[in-house]
């Protein structure tokens, strides 16, 4: 499995971000040998409405930085949970309702946490 690719270092970059924000549970799911829909989920829990923001603020930051294009955002709204679509990398926040609730490491089972 090759991981020096733009996208492995940039979530990387983006795990380290989000935990010194306090995201809280970050978990990289690589999905390569899964699924076409992307090649990562970086799933992370925070603990209010303005912490997700922060959290998809920094999210946003660091694919920048990386050149990888936002595609899509959703939830941002609802202050419980947040998508954040960037292609091959697809990001999850969420309140710990949520993340209890949908449950993506055991929807996504199959894929390798790294």
């Amino acid at each position: 499995m090759k991981n020096d690719t733009k996208e492995w270092l940039a979530v990387q970059e983006l795990r380290d971000a989000l935990d010194k924000k306090f995201g809280h549970d970050i978990m990289v799911m690589d999905l390569r040998n899964v699924t076409t829909i992307a090649d990562f989920f970086v799933i992370a829990t925070g603990t209010s409405a303005p912490q997700l923001q922060s959290l998809a603020d920094t999210s946003e930051e660091v694919m920048k930085k990386h050149e990888i294009p936002l595609n899509h955002v959703e939830g941002i709204r609802a202050g419980e949970w947040v998508l954040l679509d960037f292609g091959s990398v697809i990001v999850h926040l969420f309140g710990k309702e949520s993340r209890e609730f949908y449950k993506l490491e055991r929807v996504w089972g199959d894929a390798n946490i790294v």
